[in-house]
Protein backbone atom coordinates (compact mmCIF):
# COMPACT_ATOMS: atom_id res chain seq x y z
CA UNK A 1 0.00 0.00 0.00
CA UNK A 2 3.14 2.07 1.15
CA UNK A 3 4.15 2.03 -3.03
CA UNK A 4 0.50 2.73 -4.10
CA UNK A 5 0.49 5.99 -1.89
CA UNK A 6 3.64 6.92 -3.29
CA UNK A 7 2.41 6.68 -6.92
CA UNK A 8 -0.61 8.77 -6.18
CA UNK A 9 1.56 11.56 -4.73
CA UNK A 10 3.89 11.53 -7.63
CA UNK A 11 0.99 11.60 -9.87
CA UNK A 12 0.07 14.20 -7.85
CA UNK A 13 3.05 16.28 -8.35
CA UNK A 14 3.52 16.07 -12.18
CA UNK A 15 -0.27 16.20 -12.70
CA UNK A 16 -1.47 19.58 -10.74
CA UNK A 17 -4.02 20.69 -13.24
CA UNK A 18 -5.63 17.54 -12.57
CA UNK A 19 -9.02 16.95 -10.60
CA UNK A 20 -11.84 19.22 -9.28
CA UNK A 21 -11.67 22.25 -7.67
CA UNK A 22 -14.01 23.18 -4.61
CA UNK A 23 -15.06 19.47 -5.21
CA UNK A 24 -16.81 19.45 -1.63
CA UNK A 25 -18.75 22.53 -2.45
CA UNK A 26 -20.45 20.78 -5.35
CA UNK A 27 -21.02 18.05 -3.73
CA UNK A 28 -22.99 19.93 -0.86
CA UNK A 29 -24.87 21.94 -2.66
CA UNK A 30 -26.01 19.19 -5.06
CA UNK A 31 -26.98 17.28 -2.20
CA UNK A 32 -28.85 20.47 -0.55
CA UNK A 33 -30.71 20.37 -3.26
CA UNK A 34 -32.29 16.54 -3.29
CA UNK A 35 -32.47 17.66 0.46
CA UNK A 36 -35.04 20.76 -0.41
CA UNK A 37 -36.75 18.42 -3.58
CA UNK A 38 -36.63 15.49 -2.07
CA UNK A 39 -39.70 12.83 -2.24
CA UNK A 40 -39.28 9.11 -2.66
CA UNK A 41 -40.03 9.12 -6.23
CA UNK A 42 -36.66 11.56 -7.06
CA UNK A 43 -34.74 9.12 -4.27
CA UNK A 44 -35.41 5.93 -6.17
CA UNK A 45 -34.31 7.71 -9.54
CA UNK A 46 -31.40 9.04 -7.88
CA UNK A 47 -30.39 5.62 -5.95
CA UNK A 48 -27.21 2.80 -6.85
CA UNK A 49 -29.07 -0.12 -8.57
CA UNK A 50 -26.68 -2.44 -10.12
CA UNK A 51 -29.85 -3.91 -12.17
CA UNK A 52 -30.98 -0.72 -13.18
CA UNK A 53 -27.59 0.15 -14.47
CA UNK A 54 -27.12 -2.91 -16.30
CA UNK A 55 -30.15 -1.72 -18.54
CA UNK A 56 -29.13 1.47 -18.99
CA UNK A 57 -29.51 3.89 -16.29
CA UNK A 58 -26.06 4.54 -15.77
CA UNK A 59 -26.72 7.67 -13.69
CA UNK A 60 -26.59 6.11 -10.79
CA UNK A 61 -23.19 4.92 -10.59
CA UNK A 62 -22.85 8.83 -9.56
CA UNK A 63 -26.08 10.28 -8.40
CA UNK A 64 -25.96 8.24 -5.61
CA UNK A 65 -23.50 10.30 -3.68
CA UNK A 66 -25.73 13.16 -3.79
CA UNK A 67 -28.10 11.57 -1.63
CA UNK A 68 -28.95 13.07 2.08
CA UNK A 69 -28.56 10.94 4.80
CA UNK A 70 -32.57 12.17 5.92
CA UNK A 71 -35.36 12.97 4.11
CA UNK A 72 -38.56 15.68 5.24
CA UNK A 73 -39.24 19.71 6.18
CA UNK A 74 -39.04 19.09 9.94
CA UNK A 75 -37.09 21.04 11.79
CA UNK A 76 -34.83 18.17 12.91
CA UNK A 77 -34.05 16.71 9.44
CA UNK A 78 -33.34 20.59 8.35
CA UNK A 79 -30.97 21.65 11.07
CA UNK A 80 -29.13 18.21 11.40
CA UNK A 81 -28.66 18.05 7.69
CA UNK A 82 -27.52 20.88 7.68
CA UNK A 83 -25.03 20.50 10.65
CA UNK A 84 -23.72 17.64 8.35
CA UNK A 85 -23.19 19.80 5.12
CA UNK A 86 -21.00 22.33 6.78
CA UNK A 87 -19.21 19.62 8.64
CA UNK A 88 -18.67 18.12 5.27
CA UNK A 89 -17.56 21.35 3.42
CA UNK A 90 -15.54 22.34 6.01
CA UNK A 91 -13.54 18.98 5.91
CA UNK A 92 -13.67 18.20 2.39
CA UNK A 93 -11.99 21.90 1.44
CA UNK A 94 -9.90 22.04 4.48
CA UNK A 95 -8.09 18.38 3.17
CA UNK A 96 -8.21 19.74 -0.76
CA UNK A 97 -6.13 23.24 1.14
CA UNK A 98 -4.02 20.60 2.57
CA UNK A 99 -3.39 18.09 -0.01
CA UNK A 100 -3.77 19.58 -3.06
CA UNK A 101 -7.00 19.58 -6.09
CA UNK A 102 -5.69 16.46 -7.28
CA UNK A 103 -4.81 14.16 -3.86
CA UNK A 104 -8.69 15.29 -2.65
CA UNK A 105 -10.22 14.47 -5.95
CA UNK A 106 -8.46 11.26 -5.93
CA UNK A 107 -9.55 10.23 -2.56
CA UNK A 108 -13.25 10.95 -3.42
CA UNK A 109 -13.42 9.26 -6.95
CA UNK A 110 -11.46 6.46 -5.73
CA UNK A 111 -13.86 6.14 -2.64
CA UNK A 112 -16.82 6.44 -4.92
CA UNK A 113 -15.05 3.60 -7.27
CA UNK A 114 -14.77 1.39 -3.90
CA UNK A 115 -18.30 1.49 -3.27
CA UNK A 116 -19.78 0.98 -6.90
CA UNK A 117 -17.13 -2.17 -7.42
CA UNK A 118 -18.85 -3.70 -3.87
CA UNK A 119 -22.47 -2.85 -5.18
CA UNK A 120 -21.70 -5.02 -7.97
CA UNK A 121 -19.68 -7.79 -6.15
CA UNK A 122 -22.95 -8.35 -4.10
CA UNK A 123 -25.49 -7.82 -6.74
CA UNK A 124 -23.69 -10.50 -8.93
CA UNK A 125 -22.24 -12.67 -7.08
CA UNK A 126 -25.01 -13.23 -4.01
CA UNK A 127 -27.60 -10.74 -5.72
CA UNK A 128 -28.00 -8.83 -3.09
CA UNK A 129 -28.60 -5.31 -3.72
CA UNK A 130 -26.69 -3.28 -1.65
CA UNK A 131 -28.82 -0.03 -0.66
CA UNK A 132 -25.49 2.34 -0.72
CA UNK A 133 -25.23 5.76 0.48
CA UNK A 134 -22.78 8.46 0.75
CA UNK A 135 -22.62 8.97 4.76
CA UNK A 136 -19.67 6.29 5.10
CA UNK A 137 -17.18 8.04 2.29
CA UNK A 138 -17.94 11.23 3.66
CA UNK A 139 -17.39 10.69 7.16
CA UNK A 140 -14.45 8.73 6.32
CA UNK A 141 -12.83 12.51 5.73
CA UNK A 142 -12.70 12.78 9.71
CA UNK A 143 -10.70 10.44 9.68
CA UNK A 144 -8.24 11.51 7.48
CA UNK A 145 -8.89 15.33 9.08
CA UNK A 146 -8.21 13.83 12.62
CA UNK A 147 -4.71 12.16 11.51
CA UNK A 148 -3.37 15.40 10.25
CA UNK A 149 -5.28 17.94 12.71
CA UNK A 150 -6.03 16.20 16.19
CA UNK A 151 -6.03 18.92 18.29
CA UNK A 152 -8.32 21.35 16.30
CA UNK A 153 -11.51 22.43 17.87
CA UNK A 154 -14.85 22.36 16.50
CA UNK A 155 -18.10 23.78 17.99
CA UNK A 156 -20.72 20.56 17.82
CA UNK A 157 -23.94 21.80 17.09
CA UNK A 158 -22.37 25.44 16.84
CA UNK A 159 -22.19 25.43 20.67
CA UNK A 160 -20.17 22.77 22.42
CA UNK A 161 -16.47 22.62 21.73
CA UNK A 162 -14.50 19.63 21.38
CA UNK A 163 -10.89 18.13 19.82
CA UNK A 164 -11.68 17.03 15.74
CA UNK A 165 -9.88 13.32 17.06
CA UNK A 166 -12.96 12.75 19.44
CA UNK A 167 -15.51 13.15 16.35
CA UNK A 168 -13.17 10.82 14.56
CA UNK A 169 -13.24 8.26 17.34
CA UNK A 170 -17.03 8.72 18.18
CA UNK A 171 -17.00 8.10 13.69
CA UNK A 172 -14.90 4.67 14.47
CA UNK A 173 -17.62 3.51 16.76
CA UNK A 174 -20.28 4.30 14.76
CA UNK A 175 -18.97 2.40 11.89
CA UNK A 176 -18.31 -0.07 14.43
CA UNK A 177 -21.94 -0.10 15.16
CA UNK A 178 -23.00 -0.22 11.54
CA UNK A 179 -21.33 -3.58 11.11
CA UNK A 180 -22.19 -5.26 13.99
CA UNK A 181 -25.69 -4.19 13.65
CA UNK A 182 -25.99 -5.42 10.77
CA UNK A 183 -24.20 -8.82 10.97
CA UNK A 184 -26.66 -8.97 13.82
CA UNK A 185 -29.92 -8.94 11.41
CA UNK A 186 -28.36 -10.70 8.95
CA UNK A 187 -30.40 -13.59 7.41
CA UNK A 188 -28.09 -14.75 4.42
CA UNK A 189 -24.91 -14.49 3.12
CA UNK A 190 -25.28 -11.65 0.80
CA UNK A 191 -26.21 -9.49 3.90
CA UNK A 192 -23.25 -10.54 5.95
CA UNK A 193 -21.24 -9.11 3.26
CA UNK A 194 -23.23 -6.36 3.00
CA UNK A 195 -22.60 -5.35 6.87
CA UNK A 196 -19.45 -4.94 5.87
CA UNK A 197 -19.99 -1.66 3.79
CA UNK A 198 -18.66 0.81 6.10
CA UNK A 199 -15.59 -1.01 5.66
CA UNK A 200 -14.88 -0.33 2.08
CA UNK A 201 -14.58 3.84 3.08
CA UNK A 202 -12.29 3.03 5.76
CA UNK A 203 -10.14 0.92 2.82
CA UNK A 204 -10.04 3.98 0.92
CA UNK A 205 -8.70 6.11 3.81
CA UNK A 206 -5.70 3.70 4.41
CA UNK A 207 -5.49 3.52 0.93
CA UNK A 208 -4.64 7.28 0.02
CA UNK A 209 -4.59 8.44 3.60
CA UNK A 210 -2.54 5.72 5.86
CA UNK A 211 1.10 8.04 5.72
CA UNK A 212 -0.86 10.68 7.84
CA UNK A 213 -2.36 8.08 9.86
CA UNK A 214 1.09 6.21 10.48
CA UNK A 215 2.75 10.04 10.80
CA UNK A 216 0.36 10.20 13.79
CA UNK A 217 1.04 6.93 15.54
CA UNK A 218 4.20 6.64 15.37
CA UNK A 219 5.24 9.33 17.23
CA UNK A 220 2.48 9.33 20.14
CA UNK A 221 4.87 6.42 21.22
CA UNK A 222 7.93 8.97 21.28
CA UNK A 223 5.43 11.46 22.70
CA UNK A 224 6.14 14.18 20.18
CA UNK A 225 3.71 17.06 19.76
CA UNK A 226 1.18 17.22 16.61
CA UNK A 227 2.15 20.38 15.77
CA UNK A 228 5.82 18.64 15.37
CA UNK A 229 4.39 15.83 13.77
CA UNK A 230 2.71 18.21 11.01
CA UNK A 231 6.15 20.28 10.84
CA UNK A 232 8.30 17.53 10.26
CA UNK A 233 5.54 15.82 7.30
CA UNK A 234 4.77 19.65 6.17
CA UNK A 235 8.52 19.57 5.31
CA UNK A 236 9.27 16.20 3.87
CA UNK A 237 6.75 17.15 1.50
CA UNK A 238 8.41 20.70 0.45
CA UNK A 239 11.41 18.34 -0.03
CA UNK A 240 9.59 16.47 -2.81
CA UNK A 241 7.65 19.31 -4.12
CA UNK A 242 11.81 21.15 -4.31
CA UNK A 243 12.92 17.95 -6.40
CA UNK A 244 10.18 18.05 -8.50
CA UNK A 245 10.27 21.89 -9.37
CA UNK A 246 12.78 23.61 -8.52
CA UNK A 247 11.42 26.65 -6.43
CA UNK A 248 11.83 27.35 -2.60
CA UNK A 249 8.99 28.90 -1.52
CA UNK A 250 4.78 28.11 -2.37
CA UNK A 251 1.80 30.26 -1.42
CA UNK A 252 -0.32 27.45 0.79
CA UNK A 253 -3.18 29.76 -0.53
CA UNK A 254 -3.30 30.34 -3.81
CA UNK A 255 -0.35 28.49 -5.18
CA UNK A 256 2.34 31.30 -6.89
CA UNK A 257 6.01 30.52 -6.32
CA UNK A 258 9.25 32.43 -6.20
CA UNK A 259 9.75 31.19 -9.20
CA UNK A 260 6.73 32.14 -10.90
CA UNK A 261 7.23 35.15 -9.40
CA UNK A 262 10.28 36.08 -8.70
CA UNK A 263 9.69 39.41 -6.97
CA UNK A 264 7.00 38.37 -4.67
CA UNK A 265 7.74 38.37 -1.10
CA UNK A 266 7.12 34.73 0.57
CA UNK A 267 6.70 34.66 4.34
CA UNK A 268 6.06 31.65 6.84
CA UNK A 269 3.28 31.90 10.01
CA UNK A 270 4.58 31.08 12.87
CA UNK A 271 0.53 30.82 14.07
CA UNK A 272 -0.11 27.78 11.64
CA UNK A 273 0.93 24.74 12.94
CA UNK A 274 3.35 22.67 10.06
CA UNK A 275 5.42 24.46 7.69
CA UNK A 276 3.09 27.06 5.75
CA UNK A 277 4.58 29.65 3.17
CA UNK A 278 2.45 32.50 2.14
CA UNK A 279 3.00 35.17 -0.41
CA UNK A 280 2.62 38.81 0.15
CA UNK A 281 -1.10 39.05 -0.53
CA UNK A 282 -1.87 35.95 1.85
CA UNK A 283 0.52 36.17 4.60
CA UNK A 284 -1.99 38.51 6.54
CA UNK A 285 -5.24 37.08 4.99
CA UNK A 286 -5.39 33.36 5.94
CA UNK A 287 -7.28 30.48 7.72
CA UNK A 288 -4.32 29.47 10.16
CA UNK A 289 -3.84 26.05 9.96
CA UNK A 290 -4.60 24.29 13.50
Amino acid sequence: MKSFRRSIDRFCQKHRNFGVPRLMLYIVIATAIVFILGTLDLISVLMFRPDLILQGQVWRLITWIFIPLNLGGGFANMFFTAIALYFYYFIGSTLEREWGVPKFTIYYIFGILLHIIFGFIMYLAFGTIVYIVPMFLNLSMFFAFAALFPEFTVRLFLVLPIKIKWLALANAVLFLYEIIAGLIYASQLGEYFSALMPLIALLNFFLICGDELLIYLRPLKAKTSPRVINFKKAAKQAKRDLADKPYRHKCAVCGKTDVDYPNMDFRYCSQCDGYHCFCSEHINNHIHFK
